[in-house]
């Protein structure tokens, strides 16, 4: 061959390859010929049908579709072809920042300035001219690649810049700016103006790597919302579009395969959703979705099974949309292992199938019935107080809860108040009975930009999840919260559908003679699917901020509604809708009852029912009134599936709580099966906590209540706000209101967790030789011995160990470090001085006795 002719091939080569690169990226699938045209007020065109594209030094826009799939670029998420119009986008690559996490660099992976980088042109005839809405159909996986701008002839006004996407793991239209107050973005402030009939030049440009682009559309009324599908058909001026993408088949698509959405980070302890197609229905259709439907998903990996329940998500966005009517059904499901999982779908029909013991008692409801899939799950990779770093928090048979991934023994401290937490005006149908719904106003300041993704229609649900962000940041672990109310002190809060409008259900609720509002004003067995996701949208945030929830179920005004106080078909179906929306949280209790008076064989069936239901086995307690906490007699050992008790007292002084501890730690010890036992309501119900501005110093709150309860063995104090104060266990808005007792909170969590072993040490107040002091002891190792206000020393019982203890002294209302007080050590064989404290400042002193 001749060194012309290769050259020849050579060349020949060399222009296909350029060729197959072109379709990919800057070579446009139509010609300049083509143009789009407005009518009757609207323009709508493919994405993938620009005509040209400049600035792709760095970043360009490549074609994807069932026939194009960029290779040789970095793009860590998968592709989005099921749902895309015409079966192809565009997106922009290479893609390397998808989190907060990634290093932002400007003009490369984050481009502020709108026609700069990656700018797409197409041709548009308007024949109306006026103010144009833009409307952009895109697919965020992130919170990074969620942005764009948009210009005309030329020009890029300040109302095309900073698109800006909240809604993920969807094919989503939307209509918002980013602005520097608002990051998630105001909607309906981008648009062009454009002030004659022509042909005009619409520009698109990046502004953050990743974006994936399927459809765009100029609107001109501006109270046109799209619906969430794929759009208007294209109109044009002149030219042709080239032929349609062909569908992409099944078995192309890891995230698409036989109709399954899989979204959320596919790592161990992350929560996982998996999104069906199924029978289009609605909150209300005669054939009630939540009960005449049953999904069920079982997760196998090397020997482990999970069955979770699956619940009716109406259009699979209900928080942003507010939707009651949708084809989307959801699971999801938390994997405790790294490695291939697999998973098979149960997805049955009949009457009452979502309560029937077994799903077999239903028939097939087609869909995805039968189905069956994998999915690859890697290692976590957070770290610090997320509790996706720390795995689930399980009851191990001890008195002490512990997390699966890191092994640590888990103490809290936190918030009991407001009960009413969830009534709260962001939430979808909630209501103001009393004038007790929130709007955490005070917590607005809290708001942190780690929860933007968290943030629904807008700016709403900002506060609350700035009230939790303070808790957080005062070192503060567990909140808790009502999830049912209708017939309680606040009536605000429930998950369900009412009959009635909001407005009607006030005004009957507010009579002092409403016992009839279960029966007559709700739909008993019809959820509120839009609520339901905002609820989620918060504890999800609380589980990136490392926080307990503890879901309590039922007060004892409301124990007996359902059912009529017997457990049946509609607490069933509560627990199992529960179960399925808020079962994978990591960190959480299921409380059957606040101040629960129910027989004790109802609360056992109720128990039973949650043990069978819940794939996770998540701990499990009961509250009762003070004066009959004699029922947890019925309940201990082997009686019911309990795993521990939630515990109320009444003294106003707190002079009850160790005493009450130590009582059912050694009854429930005694039982051959131990509780892990919580103080989550010390105090009585007038005073309880009071504010910093009536008790600075929370003398008594401090020695009695938080240090009696951690010093009997339990694991936790959850605080009460009483009645009678502001900021109420019903009217509180503002958690800083105990700003500085939330520093003596978090003095107690630290000792605990960097000084001691405390899983491993036993109540011994009988070691010491004072009448006042707590000891806490690892016979022969550790000893810890509190000493309340008025005990200004004391003596330990140290007869059977001849070893040498150093004693070191730390301050539980100022914190800090350990101190050295009068004596550095002592030597076992008898009863030993511990000397004095370190100086007189101090109240109250902690002594810490360790073998040397």
């Amino acid at each position: 061959m001749s060194k012309h002719i290769f050259l020849q091939k050579k060349a020949a080569l060399l222009l296909l390859f350029l060729y197959a690169q072109s379709l990919l990226s800057a070579h446009s699938l139509v010609q300049e010929e083509l143009v789009f045209e407005e009518v009757n007020g609207m323009l709508s065109a493919e994405a993938e049908h620009f005509y040209k594209q400049t600035h792709t030094g760095i970043r360009q826009w490549y074609l994807v579709s069932t026939e194009h799939k960029p290779t040789g670029h970095a793009d860590p998420d998968e592709v989005h072809i099921a749902g895309a119009s015409n079966n192809a986008y565009l997106e922009i690559l290479p893609d390397t920042r998808t989190t907060h996490d990634d290093p932002l660099i400007h003009d490369e992976n984050f481009v502020n300035e709108p026609g700069k980088m990656a700018v797409l042109y197409y041709k548009a005839y308007i024949n109306e001219p006026g103010r144009y809405y833009v409307w952009v159909r895109t697919h965020s996986t992130g919170t990074e690649d969620n942005g764009l701008h948009v210009g005309i002839d030329g020009q890029w006004p300040e109302h095309g810049q900073r698109m800006q996407w909240t809604v993920k793991n969807q094919w989503y239209w939307d209509n918002k700016q980013r602005t520097q107050e608002v990051h998630t973005g105001v909607p309906m402030e981008i648009y062009l103006d454009i002030d004659q009939a022509d042909e005009h030049e619409i520009m698109f440009s990046m502004r953050e790597d990743g974006f994936e682009f399927d459809k765009w559309m100029l609107v001109k009324d501006k109270n046109y919302r799209p619906e969430q599908n794929m759009g208007p058909s294209v109109r044009l001026k002149s030219g042709n579009l080239p032929p349609a993408f062909p569908a992409p088949e099944q078995t192309e698509l890891k995230y698409n395969k036989d109709k399954v959405s899989i979204s959320g980070a596919l790592k161990k302890w992350h929560k996982i959703s998996l999104t069906f197609d199924g029978p289009e229905t609605r909150e209300l259709a005669d054939e009630n979705p939540f009960l005449h439907y049953r999904l069920d998903v079982t997760f196998t990996h090397d020997g482990k099974s999970y069955t979770v329940p699956g619940f009716y998500a109406a259009d699979g966005n209900a928080a942003e949309s507010s939707s009651d009517s949708g084809n989307k059904w959801r699971v999801r499901f938390t994997p405790d292992e790294v490695g291939e999982w697999s998973y098979s779908v149960s997805f049955k029909k009949g009457k009452n199938i979502a309560v029937a013991e077994r799903s077999s008692d239903g028939e097939s409801a087609g869909f995805m019935d039968g189905m069956k899939g994998k999915i690859s799950v890697a290692d976590t990779d957070k770290t610090g107080i997320d509790n996706r770093a720390k795995g689930r928090l399980k009851y191990v048979g001890e008195p002490y809860l512990r997390f699966e991934e890191s092994g640590q023994y888990f103490i809290k401290v936190g918030v009991d108040a407001p009960e009413n937490l969830f009534a709260y005006r962001d939430f979808d149908a909630t209501t103001d009975v009393f004038d007790l719904c929130k709007t955490w106003q005070p917590h607005q300041k809290d708001f942190s930009e780690d929860a933007q993704e968290f943030l629904w229609q807008g700016q709403k649900g900002k506060n609350l999840l700035g009230a939790i962000n303070y808790l957080a940041s005062e070192g503060l672990n567990v909140f808790s919260f009502l999830t049912f109310n209708v017939d309680g002190d606040d009536r605000n809060v429930f998950p369900y559908l009412l009959k009635v409008p909001e407005t009607e259900y006030v005004t009957y609720a507010n009579e002092k003679a409403n016992k009839n509002a279960w029966e007559t004003l709700f739909n008993r067995t019809r959820f509120d699917v839009s609520k339901l996701e905002q609820w989620e949208r918060i504890l999800d945030y609380a589980e990136r901020k490392g926080m307990f929830l503890h879901f309590k179920t039922h007060e004892t005004e409301t124990d007996h509604l359902m059912d009529e106080g017997r457990f049946g078909l509609e607490g069933k179906l509560y627990y199992r809708e529960l179960i399925a929306r808020f079962g994978h949280h990591l960190a959480m209790n299921w409380n059957l009852g606040e101040e629960n008076n129910q027989p004790i064989e109802e609360v056992i069936k109720v128990a039973n029912y949650i043990e069978q239901l819940d794939p996770y086995g998540h701990h499990m307690v009961i509250h009762t009134f003070p004066n009959q906490d004699e029922r947890y007699a019925s309940l201990i050992g082997d009686q019911s599936p309990l795993t521990g008790a939630s515990l109320q007292l009444s003294d106003k002084d707190f002079r009850d709580v160790h005493e009450r501890v130590l009582k059912w730690r050694a009854k429930s010890d005694s039982s051959g099966r131990q509780w892990a036992l919580a103080v989550d309501e010390p105090g009585n119900a007038k005073f309880a906590l009071l504010p910093d501005d009536e008790d600075p110093e929370h003398e008594l709150a401090r020695s009695n209540a938080l240090w009696g309860t951690l010093m009997a063995g339990s694991y936790g104090v959850e605080w009460y706000f009483g009645y009678n104060s502001p900021n109420s266990d019903l009217t509180c808005e503002d958690f800083r209101s105990r700003d500085d007792f939330w520093d003596q909170n978090r003095y107690a969590y630290q000792f605990f967790n960097e000084h001691i072993p405390f899983w491993e040490m036993e109540p011994s107040d009988a070691l010491t030789t004072d009448n006042a002091s707590y000891c806490l002891a690892k016979k022969d190792d550790t000893y810890v011995v509190y000493l309340p206000p008025g005990t200004p020393k004391t003596s330990l019982n140290l007869k059977d160990n001849s070893d040498t203890f150093s004693v070191l002294w730390y301050d539980p209302f100022r914190g800090g470090k350990l101190q050295q007080g009068s004596i550095k050590e002592v030597k076992g064989g008898g009863t030993r001085a511990l000397g004095n404290p370190p100086s007189t400042e101090g109240k109250d002193w902690v002594i810490l006795i360790q073998k040397q």
